[in-house]
């Protein structure tokens, strides 16, 4: 009993007096002010929606070769005696110019002699001529003008066989002189050499391949075109290339190491459906791709190139065009309206491309389309709408124009 008296009650009553000292000074102490509830506001970037620029545009690829590219082979028979120095694998060449020569003295020799034959064969026309023109006169002399002669007393059979012998022996010069030309190796156009089969010293016989060229003049691209695609461009007519105004393509890709870009322009369509895409191709051309030719090229374009293309297509007057990423599922778009609320409308879409969209119905230039990614998306929602550059720049501007900013107070 003395314990409970002496430790137990007076720690008791130490802490009731504790409990009751701390709810009276909780009673004492004021309430806090009442503030009311904010709703917070999403930070979102916008666009204005613009007309679309005038024309739809159709992306394709496609590799650039040349126009014309041909295998170059031997003519006659040979030894190479002569080669010329940029008749090796990327040499450029112009039209006439002789890449490579076969040794052209039995070629020659051909030539004399058939030159010496149609010599003797004049010689015996002449001949023959002669004693024909001399059984006239001595017919005439026995018989008098009454009587024709005969063919074979003026000799026409022997006559008509020298002119033939003649002619065959003409035909036989032109042989040999051709000959001879084709053993001097050049072309009708200029061009670089892709490869080169043939080097000096080889002996090589008719129809042996010497090298493989191309000209430089023009170059093509085959851009291939989907049903949904063609809707959208005014192409040529499938074996026509005559169309009132030639459909611009804009080609970029890169060529060691360097973006370049290229003008060229669609100068025919295929015409056939491949069975296995489904696609139809078009042809598209750029003329001098190297700049070797006069053309002032930053970037020569190189056959073999991959290419991106863009071609110009029908008129897109009247429709919006947005960035593929504003267009929302469902083809909405989300809008920010004057309340800086969310609004959400449904549109009409006519084309998207990887990049964009052209879009009409229950939209209008200048109104404020969203680009951020929402979440949930409820109408309604409240906004705040990121500055953009110009914006910024503006609002700078106009403080500094206000009293009391530092450009103001400034002496």
């Amino acid at each position: 009993m003395k314990v409970f008296l002496k430790i137990v009650l007076p720690a008791t009553l130490m802490i009731a007096i504790s409990v009751g000292v701390v709810v009276l000074l909780a009673s004492q102490r004021p309430a806090p002010p009442e503030r009311e509830p904010t709703v917070s506001a999403m930070l979102v970037d916008v666009i204005s929606a613009q007309p679309s620029a005038g024309f739809f545009s159709v992306q394709a690829q496609g590799t650039v070769r040349p126009r014309t590219e041909t295998t170059i082979a031997s003519e006659v028979s040979g030894r190479l005696v002569r080669v010329a120095d940029n008749f090796t694998a990327g040499g450029f060449f112009r039209a006439g110019e002789t890449l490579a020569e076969i040794d052209p003295s039995d070629y020659e020799a051909a030539l004399l002699q058939a030159e010496a034959e149609l010599a003797s064969a004049r010689s015996r026309l002449a001949d023959e001529s002669a004693r024909s023109e001399q059984a006239r006169r001595d017919w005439q002399r026995l018989h008098g003008s009454d009587r024709e002669p005969g063919e074979l007393v003026l000799r026409l059979p022997q006559v008509a066989g020298a002119q033939a012998a003649v002619q065959a022996a003409e035909a036989g010069v032109l042989r040999a002189r051709r000959n001879l030309e084709r053993t001097r190796i050049s072309l009708p156009f200029d061009g670089l050499v892709r490869a080169r089969q043939a080097d000096l010293g080889q002996f090589v016989s008719t129809g042996t391949a010497l090298a493989v060229v191309f000209a430089v003049d023009v170059a093509e691209v085959r851009l291939p075109l989907s049903d949904q695609d063609l809707a959208f461009l005014n192409l040529p007519s499938p074996g026509r290339s005559d169309s009132a105004e030639p459909v611009p393509v804009a080609l970029q890709g890169r060529v060691g190491g360097q973006q370049g870009h290229w003008q060229a322009h669609i100068v025919r369509t295929e015409g056939v459906v491949d069975e296995a895409t489904r696609l139809v191709y078009a042809v598209a051309e750029i003329a001098d791709p190297y700049g070797l030719l006069g053309s002032e090229r930053a970037l020569p374009l190189a056959m073999g190139t991959f290419v991106q293309a863009e071609i110009r297509g029908q008129v897109s007057a009247g429709l919006i065009e947005l960035p593929r990423a504003a267009l929302r599922d469902g083809n909405t778009v989300y809008l920010a309206n004057d309340d800086d609320e969310l609004e959400i409308r449904t549109v009409e879409v006519m084309r998207t491309t990887p990049q964009r969209a052209y879009v009409h119905n229950n939209i209008h230039p200048g109104d404020r389309v969203i680009t951020t990614a929402i979440q949930a998306p409820i109408p309604g929602l409240a906004l705040r709408i990121r500055p953009t550059l110009e914006t910024a720049a503006e609002l700078r501007l106009l403080s500094a124009g206000q009293p009391g900013s530092e450009e103001a107070d400034a002496p």
